[in-house]
């Protein structure tokens, strides 16, 4: 992969991963309109390794406080501050878990098509506009084992390239009634496990693969994602607080058309 190539990648995979405009879609696309060659595995790896640190860093603080109480509620055995998130993201990771184990294989063989991406792109962008009309005021600490539950099902559509992980999440937490900020930061903390478990299979893949690494190259990656998946999460939560999800609506639903103009 050559210098251009690689930073494209990285910043747009930054960018998207936790916006509801489906990162997936973007790093299988660019590369077939722009005629370049699979990025490779090692390239993934690293891309969710930065990914990874911007969320970590950008809520340091949240998690402490989540994790420091997380483990309160066992000793305790009862629910103690922020305990519920913990619980709520725990639960919420089984479902993609279960369905990314059984169905992976059948997603790379046949749902990585530009026609898929595309409808896919139209469907769940149509489902977001709707949810994002019921932008209520419930808020993130209201989130159980229960809600955490019904997002992660969702969740495990986002294996669907084009649907976006950030995207569904969000949609199912409007449409249970949370406010837009809330959805976002719920679905960025339940991203956390999804990107460690789906990085670190990756990782073993890697590793068992016999191929040359070119660590420069890893490392350039992890750095441009982690800082653009960084900025990405501040201006998303900014705009949202003020604004509504229609820019993003709009933008798949142009995103989509084009695809299927260009691959129909």
């Amino acid at each position: 992969m050559d210098i251009l190539q690689l930073f494209v990648l990285s910043i747009v995979q930054g960018f998207t991963e936790f916006l509801p405009i489906s990162s997936s879609a973007h790093l299988i696309l660019v590369p077939k309109i722009l005629g370049w060659q699979d990025q490779g595995l090692a390239f993934d790896v690293a891309a969710h390794v930065g990914t990874l640190f911007a969320v970590l860093f950008y809520f340091k603080k949240e998690l402490v406080e989540i994790f420091r109480d997380f483990f309160l509620s066992i000793k305790k055995r009862e629910q103690v501050g922020e305990s519920s998130l913990a619980w709520a993201v725990g639960f919420g990771t089984v479902p993609v878990g279960i369905c990314g184990l059984m169905l992976d294989d059948f997603v790379e063989e046949y749902l990585r098509s530009p026609l898929v991406i595309a409808f896919a792109t139209i469907a769940f962008g149509l489902l977001l506009w709707q949810s994002d009309m019921k932008n209520g005021d419930k808020q993130i600490k209201s989130i159980g084992i229960k809600e955490g539950l019904l997002i992660g099902a969702a969740q495990a559509l986002a294996l669907i390239p084009g649907t976006s992980r950030s995207g569904i999440t969000i949609t199912a937490a409007l449409f249970m009634g949370y406010d837009r900020v809330s959805a976002a930061k719920f679905s960025f903390l339940l991203s956390i496990p999804v990107i460690v478990l789906a990085g670190g299979l990756k990782i073993i893949e890697l590793a068992t693969s016999n191929s040359c690494v070119d660590w420069l190259s890893l490392f350039i990656t992890i750095v441009l994602s982690a800082i653009s998946a960084y900025i990405c999460i501040f201006f998303f939560l900014k705009i949202i607080e003020k604004s509504t999800m229609l820019p993003f609506v709009i933008y798949r639903l142009v995103l989509g058309l084009f695809l299927l103009v260009i691959f129909w």
